[in-house]
């Protein structure tokens, strides 16, 4: 993963050094339509987790799971000969993962194909501001691959600005559509039946669908806030096949799960800004869907300005939700169940997440170089009630 970071930071150095020729040798109005590079983003991060609830053995055993990300996003603008900004993003992001519970789909098997993976994420948006209208129209689109996944995605978005620029509203609308290739545990192919749904080797759909509403409003100059609701649908191949489930009598098969599910969820945030030097951000949220689960999201984040160019940010977050009707702890489910799950990011829990960013943005550049403008550094550790423990680190560099 450092060979592909260095890659891309070398790939982003090319560009950026063609488009800063470009921008000295443009010195004429937009009527010339040269794109401008407005900003560039290279994150890299690392988590691992570890825990005693795998949905691959019945909701016991190992959780250890560790990946790094790598995510590499360019901006880029011009201005039309009607005076519209046109706004170009590109993201490629690659993850690496190993999973010692993915592996015991087969235990005999080591190190195979479901214990590390590769996941390539580039997606493209292209997004047409009227700046004196206060609107603006876009779409993206978006693909993604792995072992034994592959999805494409696109999107539509719509944003208005009041006269006073005091309130926002944006609508987004996504669509994903995507492919497994079916895995089943070692020992339920396909002599000794998964149970029902799709089997071993099949190609299986599932389809996500989204809208997303909010509306934003600054009430004085030290609070804002933005209220949204974003419901979700799914169909196809929800379950995940190679995750077991056991039964009361000991009896074994794949996950089962209907084949539709509905969410909603409702959220809001607050920001106050207390002076120059403090910030306080919150987000409240709550999410219900048609299997059962109902959560409460709470989240703070503080951003205090240590000086001109640097900050810190303390955050905390914490989770609780409901059970879904069709999850059960290992061997608990009984043979009558139309529906099967030992997947613990479907039982009842409570979550604590904390940690804290340093953001360092000189104006001479970070480390006096002047095309790198912002580092930050951000770490968060994340415990669950059931055992489930993690950590992330990540660095983002920002170049101008």
């Amino acid at each position: 993963m450092k060979y592909i970071s260095l890659t891309l930071v070398t790939l982003y150095l090319s560009i950026a050094a063609s488009f800063a020729q470009t921008i000295k040798r443009d010195t004429v109005p937009y009527e010339k339509q040269k794109l401008k590079f407005e900003q560039a983003d290279l994150v890299n991060s690392y988590y691992h987790q570890d825990g005693n609830n795998s949905a691959v053995t019945g909701g016991i055993g190992t959780e250890k799971l560790t990946d790094f990300s790598n995510t590499f996003d360019l901006q880029l603008s011009r201005y039309g000969k009607t005076g519209l900004k046109h706004t170009y993003n590109f993201e490629v992001g690659f993850d690496a993962y190993t999973s010692a519970s993915s592996d015991n789909i087969d235990p005999n098997t080591r190190t195979g194909p479901s214990y590390s993976d590769v996941r390539i994420y580039p997606s493209i948006s292209w997004d047409i501001a009227n700046e004196q209208k206060g609107h603006s129209f876009g779409f993206d689109v978006s693909t993604s691959h792995e072992f034994d996944y592959s999805s494409f995605g696109g999107g539509l978005h719509y944003s208005k600005s009041s006269k006073d620029k005091n309130t926002d509203f944006d609508i987004k609308i996504k669509a994903f559509f995507d492919t497994w290739k079916v895995i089943l545990p070692i020992e339920l192919r396909p002599d000794n039946f998964g149970g029902p749904g799709y089997q071993q080797n099949d190609r299986a759909p599932r389809n996500s669908f989204s809208g997303a509403l909010s509306l934003s409003h600054v009430f004085t100059k030290n609070f804002q806030a933005l209220i949204m609701v974003e419901p979700a649908y799914q169909q196809g191949l929800l379950a995940t096949r190679y995750q077991r489930v056991y039964f009361n009598n000991l009896a074994s098969r794949a996950e089962y799960l209907p084949d539709n599910r509905l969410k909603l969820p409702i959220g809001a945030r607050l920001n106050y800004f207390l002076g120059d030097n403090l910030v306080f951000r919150s987000f409240l949220r709550y999410y219900t869907d048609d299997w059962g689960i109902k959560s409460e999201t709470a989240e703070l984040e503080t951003a205090i300005k240590l000086n001109p160019f640097a900050s810190i940010s303390p955050f905390y977050r914490y989770y609780q939700q409901s059970a879904a009707d069709y999850f059960a702890a290992y061997a608990k489910h009984s043979a009558n169940d139309n529906f099967y799950t030992s997947d613990y990011d479907l039982s009842k829990f409570h979550s604590n997440y904390y940690g804290a960013g340093i953001r360092f943005a000189p104006p001479t550049g970070v480390l006096g170089i002047s095309r790198v403008s912002m580092i930050e550094l951000r770490y968060g550790h994340y415990t669950r009630s059931n055992g489930l423990n993690s950590n992330i680190v990540s660095i983002n560099l920002r170049f101008k």
